[in-house]
């Protein structure tokens, strides 16, 4: 069997792009016949589809790919398997991927989002995302480099650090985490919270929101450390294993992908109990998960030509949809405090964090269940 893996290669410093090249290594170093390519349409794509010909072209990405990584491949008589995350709702495409006799999601959450919003969803089957145990793997707190580290972001011995990260923090919860740690300080002092995102204009909105909320917290900035810019996939084992703590108690969440590289080098993680993380994070053994205090619902919303669409509209829905979640403040609170003031559960977390992480989303498993589905669903071997 030849595949062809599409998604943003070469490799760039991205969740969808790491997912895709962890999958594309996984099947490769099990001796399948597999070729990377960017999912764009260019002379590679082309030959690769026309020439190369592989009977699958699995495509990562949202429902908004659908023409590059269902279509095109269609167009070359190549069998589609979308490996899909979800992007809010789904607005256009219904039949076309509910017409496919195979196709991936990250997780159950995002499989059942596609089928409230009218996708036949009985050929999806869930396949989490991978990561390399040679590239993500717990450091030591007593290790030199972690040290350092840990001092460069102003981070005292006895200071626990909590971390979060994303493209823009507020997705990923920073907002409510923020509104948790001041309910913490009143009574626990020694703390710092880092927050990781990338230079956008959505983080630098948010960024200026979240200077407010610091400031009518009451919390003291200079222990609010921003980080930003593009880190290479071989440090973050090193950031994650700097912390204590990684909270993300995200506000929309299709797997979670830093959660469980978290989860791998030994961090306990608080996040929601809804979406991806459920299926990533055992509550009350590899890391919290906090009850949904609130839910952002939206009645209409607007679709655009960028959609597959003859002109832009807004489309109104029969039963609103909910758009986004809001973690609850006092189950943060009591999650987060519990893991910065006992270090003994803290520890063991971790280390229960790690083993899951190795038994269930090691990159080369994930590509022998991809393998396994291709062959049961498709009945190509």
């Amino acid at each position: 069997m030849k595949i062809a893996v599409l998604f943003v290669h070469p490799v760039e410093a991205d969740g969808l792009s790491i997912q895709g090249n962890l999958l594309y290594h996984g099947l490769k170093d099990m001796g399948v016949e597999v070729m990377p390519c960017h999912y764009f349409s260019s002379f590679q794509k082309q030959w690769l589809l026309d020439v190369w010909k592989p009977d699958v072209a699995i495509g990562i990405g949202c429902w908004t790919y659908a023409p590059d990584i269902i279509f095109s491949p269609q167009h070359a008589g190549v069998t589609p398997v979308p490996w899909l995350v979800a992007d809010g709702w789904v607005a256009n495409y219904q039949k076309e991927i509910g017409d496919l006799p195979l196709v991936f999601s990250t997780s159950d959450w995002v499989t059942q989002t596609y089928k409230r919003d009218g996708v036949d969803t009985k050929n999806f089957r869930t396949l989490p995302i991978g990561f390399n145990p040679k590239e993500i793997f717990p450091v030591s707190k007593s290790d030199p480099q972690i040290k350092r580290l840990r001092e460069m972001l102003d981070i005292r011995p006895h200071e626990k650090m909590i971390l979060t990260v994303g493209g823009d923090v507020t997705s990923k919860g920073a907002q409510e985490m923020l509104k948790a740690i001041a309910e913490i300080d009143k009574d626990f002092k020694d703390w710092k919270y880092v927050l990781k995102h990338w230079d956008s204009e959505s983080a630098e909105v948010h960024g200026r929101e979240e200077e407010v909320l610091i400031e009518n917290l009451g919390l003291d900035k200079n222990r609010v450390r921003y980080l930003s810019g593009a880190f290479s996939h071989d440090f973050m084992s090193y950031l994650l294993s700097a912390a204590d703590i990684y909270a993300a108690p995200s506000r929309l969440e299709g797997f979670g992908m830093i959660q469980m590289e978290a989860e791998a080098c030994g961090v306990p993680v608080v996040s929601i109990n809804v979406g991806g993380p459920v299926d990533t994070i055992v509550h009350g053994e590899t890391g919290f998960l906090a009850e949904v205090g609130d839910e952002v619902k939206l009645e209409e919303e607007w679709a655009y030509e960028h959609m597959g669409f003859d002109a832009d509209h807004k489309r109104k829905f029969d039963e609103p949809k909910t758009f986004a979640y809001r973690a609850s403040i006092p189950d943060l609170v009591k999650y987060t405090k519990m893991l910065l003031t006992d270090d003994k559960l803290r520890e063991e977390m971790g280390k229960k964090a790690h083993e899951h992480a190795m038994a269930n989303f090691q990159y080369t498993d994930v590509a022998k269940k991809a393998l396994k589905m291709i062959g049961d669903n498709l009945g190509l071997k």
